[in-house]
């Protein structure tokens, strides 16, 4: 089975790395053959995917006055190689690939959106998903959506109910593995004892991550619990960052935090936390989460997106936007002991091993195209 991915570029995102994922999935199985259109450029994904031997083509879109031109290189593509289902990621792509799909007379479309928020977004994105919500009753077989919130919202904006279904992310879980050598160097750069318990949260510097909502949450459990310290990984936040610094100055405990930046390392991360924490005021599907639950740490989330149902029972669920009741689900894990804390650990670790897996989530799109292309 032939499928034909269209996607707005091949840099390092969410819906790139799933697409890379899922693809790799499929490398050993000779019943599935890729093939990769980037309306852009060749990106690291791309590049990566090359690697591996799938046929990528990266079209160098710059403006949306190149549209009729590049719409018309798909068409042709689509019409040559004749693939048996057109597979497309997030909302330009869904317009412009699934367009292009119809016109070259394949009826096997398969939209992909990764969104929740329905508010931030740029104008043109907005125009580009309106006309969206008008086509998905006509253009697309099967819209295939990474978070039931999302499902839910984008139905309330107008999209086609029917054709809607959910396909979580799903993780490569031989890829987080760390060895406590790992976390235990880790923790001695960051001067952490044996007795530090690290509260800790991996994410770009954005408000959407609500970075004050957590440092706020962090000087409230820091002033009842002497052993809390707090570790912040990601773009941004290092301590070039002074709206960041200030945030962390507030507190009045800025020696219990420590920032570490852009990391490549992240499991060898992960592994010297003892518990994770979510603090973002919208999200779709969050990857971390399951990347935390992967690497055996209790979560603490806000409840936004899919992140309540990603952690169910092995976690802790608050309310966005209230940094009392963040403390309070850290608190929480806090007053349990290390071997509590790993046992839910372990529970989270078991639900993402057994229901968010790449290998879970290659089978649903597996039954997906089968029932595509017998229709």
């Amino acid at each position: 089975m032939h499928i034909f991915h269209i996607i707005v570029s091949l840099n390092v995102g969410g819906a790139e790395l799933m697409l890379k994922r899922l693809i790799e999935s499929h490398i050993d199985n000779k019943d599935y053959c890729h093939t990769v259109i980037s309306l852009r450029g060749i990106g690291t994904v791309g590049i990566h995917l090359q690697n591996l031997g799938i046929k990528v083509y990266a079209l160098g879109m710059r403006s949306a006055f190149e549209t009729p031109k590049i719409m018309w290189r798909m068409i042709s593509l689509i019409r040559t190689l004749r693939p048996d289902i057109v597979q497309t990621w997030m909302y330009h792509a869904d317009l412009i690939g699934g367009l292009a799909a119809r016109m070259a007379g394949n009826r096997n479309v398969i939209w992909g959106i990764r969104a929740t928020d329905l508010i931030a977004v740029g104008y043109s994105t907005l125009a580009v998903r309106q006309m969206c919500v008008f086509l998905s009753w006509v253009v697309p077989n099967t819209i295939v959506c990474a978070a039931y919130s999302s499902r839910r919202s984008h139905i309330a904006l107008g999209y086609c109910a029917d054709r809607i279904v959910v396909i979580p992310n799903g993780f490569d879980l031989s890829r987080f593995i760390a060895s406590n050598t790992q976390r235990n160097a880790l923790r001695s750069q960051c001067g952490f004892t044996e007795k530090i318990v690290v509260v800790g949260n991996i994410g770009r510097f954005h408000q959407n991550k609500d970075l004050e909502n957590f440092v706020r949450s962090a000087g409230l459990v820091a002033k009842q619990y002497i052993n809390a310290f707090f570790l912040l990984i990601g773009p941004g936040m290092d301590t070039g960052n002074k709206l960041l610094a200030d945030f962390i100055s507030a507190t009045e405990y800025s020696h219990r935090f420590v920032l570490l930046g852009e990391r490549s390392d992240v499991p060898a991360c992960l592994a010297a936390m003892d518990i994770f924490c979510l603090s973002s005021r919208t999200e779709g599907f969050p990857n971390v989460v399951g990347e935390a639950m992967a690497m055996g740490l209790p979560c603490v989330v806000t409840d936004v997106g899919d992140a309540a149902m990603l952690v169910a029972e092995t976690g802790v669920v608050v309310p966005k936007e209230d940094s009392p009741a963040l403390a309070k689900g850290i608190s929480y894990l806090l007053t349990m002991t290390p071997e509590e804390r790993m046992h839910l650990g372990q529970t989270a670790k078991v639900r993402i091993q057994s229901m968010f897996s790449i290998n879970r989530t290659r089978e649903r799109f597996e039954s997906l195209y089968k029932v595509m292309t017998k229709s």
